[in-house]
């Protein structure tokens, strides 16, 4: 019996030895988590149960069983690394057969699906619609879309303009005064300009001219390049300007904003002025000429809502407007949500997809298969997918990969350990070997 029990005991130092090699073998593998051997004590019984003097029958390997507490977060500077800070398992499909891991080593295969570092098993999450707009419930490969952003036309423009209280007052009479003329400075106080974009992504000039008329009262006439929106002449002054009047009270803040009902191109709407009816072209040498591509179906709304009077000087903040020409995709970057955003040329960005992760109520009940991965197994249960910091799942940090979690000091010390049970063990069988050696030479 004392021979079994010194090989039980050799045989759990040396499992002990393996596990530990196999955790500093791996203690520079990202996402990779270290396994601790657990070990029972075995007594004989029998049907009657244990008698109260019973000498144990050695020790057996209960379990191997994975630790999976965070990794050190480190930054790499390659976009689609990404490492998880809390909860949750990446979700890989190769042909339908779906594994779970932490490393996240991300590549782009050459038909630019997102996959694991060998191109074998591709990223799961969720896709954005043509909007960019994130589509939840159903996971999918993870694709990176490079084609080209289409063009908006622009369809609101807003800003916040002070316009000085104590400007001199214009009289804009044709008859007594200076009308207005947008080729003459002394016909208004001050003018804005805005760049805005028509459906095929041209870039116009809208021009905002404010004139001065009485102590709480301006106008604003509003052209594009030069000309009244609704001219379709080749002249850009056969059709005047409609000026908008702007009151304002005796504090400098608005009142309203009042346009001629019987102008199309610009209707009130509360404090809004919408050009209804340009016809994006181009204005060369004094002629005028449409190029085929047309406003916002919706009109451009001017919102002149943060318009003050107050005695400083006449200024606009930066105006914000939401056309925008063609665009090119320039790079990608990923937020913590695990949301992925293509970057264009013209300045905007787009969501294409959306990292989901997956959670277990059991994570050590994953069956380990290699390549830093795992499978679902009736003892982990279920997995349950969601976006990044949903509940209890971490966020994502990209550029960035998580690391063993490894710590190699308490390691060496497992190994110090193994080597002396190993040892003690191998004892016991030597000691019995001599026990038996003494009574058979008593024979």
């Amino acid at each position: 019996m004392s021979f079994n029990i010194g090989l039980s005991g050799l045989y759990a130092a040396n499992k002990q030895l393996d596990v530990t090699g196999n955790n500093i073998a791996n203690v520079a593998t990202a996402g990779f988590k270290s396994s601790r051997a657990e070990f029972s004590d075995v007594y004989s019984a029998t049907k009657l149960g244990n008698g109260s003097k019973v000498v144990g029958s050695g020790v057996r390997l209960a379990n191997v069983s994975q630790q999976f507490t965070q990794g050190d977060i480190s930054n790499t500077g390659n976009v689609l690394d990404m490492g998880i800070n809390g909860s949750g398992f990446f979700t890989l499909s190769n042909n339908g057969s779906t594994s779970y891991t932490r490393a996240g080593t991300f590549k782009v295969d050459k038909s630019g699906f997102v996959t694991n570092t060998d191109y074998t098993s591709r990223l799961q999450g969720y896709a954005a619609d043509s909007n960019g707009k994130i589509i939840n419930g159903v996971l999918t490969d993870l694709k990176i879309d490079t084609s080209n952003l289409a063009p908006k036309p622009t369809s609101t423009v807003s800003s916040t303009i002070n316009l000085n209280s104590t400007a001199p007052v214009i009289d804009d009479t044709a008859a007594t005064g200076i009308p207005f003329d947008p080729t003459n400075t002394a016909s208004y106080t001050k003018s804005f300009s805005t760049p805005i974009y028509d459906s095929q992504g041209n870039s116009h000039v809208l021009d905002q001219y404010m004139v001065k008329t009485g102590a709480n009262t301006w106008k604003a006439y509003t052209l594009v390049e030069g000309r009244n929106p609704d001219a379709t002449g080749s002249d850009p002054k056969v059709t005047a300007p409609i000026a908008s009047t702007i009151t304002f009270d005796t504090s400098g803040k608005l009142v309203s904003v009042a346009t001629p009902p019987a102008t199309p191109a610009a209707p009130n709407v509360g404090n809004n002025l919408t050009l209804a009816g340009w016809v994006p072209g181009t204005v060369t040498n004094g002629v005028w000429k449409a190029n085929g591509a047309t406003a916002s179906a919706t009109g451009m709304s001017i919102s002149m809502t943060n318009t003050t009077q107050f005695n400083a000087d006449s200024a606009r903040s930066i105006p914000a407007q939401d056309g925008y020409a063609t665009g090119e995709i320039t790079n990608l970057t990923i937020d913590g949500t695990g949301t992925l955003f293509a970057n264009f040329s013209n300045n905007q960005n787009k969501a294409i997809g959306q990292v989901a992760l997956a959670s277990f109520t059991n994570e050590q009940g994953l069956q380990a298969v290699g390549g830093t991965s795992w499978k679902e197994t009736y003892a982990s249960g279920i997995p349950g997918y969601d976006a990044p910091t949903t509940g209890t799942l971490g966020s994502i940090s990209s550029n960035s990969l998580e690391g063993s979690n490894v710590n190699l000091t308490n390691e060496l010390v497992n190994l110090i350990q193994a080597q002396g049970n190993y040892q003690a063990n191998a004892k016991t069988i030597s000691t019995q070997s001599t026990i038996m050696q003494t009574i058979i030479q008593m024979t």
